[in-house]
């Protein structure tokens, strides 16, 4: 199943600009492109690879916003999407949003199955205190 060009082109010309938005700090525009950009997605919208990072990327913004139910909310959404429970990134976010929430075994899971997909790389740029979580498992 494909979205129509249209409807995918618009997509990914809003979440190109929602990107602009985050690199630029301006992360409340970025999320309100995101949103519009969702939207546009039919029902139901696990069904599509686009819902998959465009659940991402508002989870991803939300982190910079240390909003971490609103990460984990988008995030639980996109291992829904095709190819979610095999994105390391999405692992790796969703277990730190989980840390910074209290659910330390929740955590300890997904940030262990980020580990396992892409090993200690995709801790280089995060905090020590997420691989701490795990390193006692490894």
């Amino acid at each position: 199943m494909e979205l129509d060009d249209q409807v995918y082109n618009r997509i990914v010309e809003l979440c190109n600009k929602g990107n602009v938005f985050v690199e630029n700090e301006q992360n409340e525009k970025a999320i309100e492109i995101y949103l519009e950009a969702l939207d546009l997605v039919p029902l139901p919208k696990e069904n599509w690879e686009t819902s998959t990072w465009i659940y991402t990327a508002l989870g991803d913004t939300y982190y910079y916003n240390s909003e971490y139910e609103q990460v984990k909310r988008h995030l639980y959404n996109a291992l829904n999407c095709p190819n979610g429970t095999s994105n390391p990134f999405i692992l790796l976010r969703l277990g730190e949003s989980l840390f910074e929430c209290g659910e330390l075994s929740k955590a300890k899971e997904y940030l262990l199955r980020a580990y396992m997909l892409e090993g200690y790389k995709i801790f280089f740029n995060e905090d020590d205190k997420y691989f701490q979580l795990i390193v006692d498992l490894i």
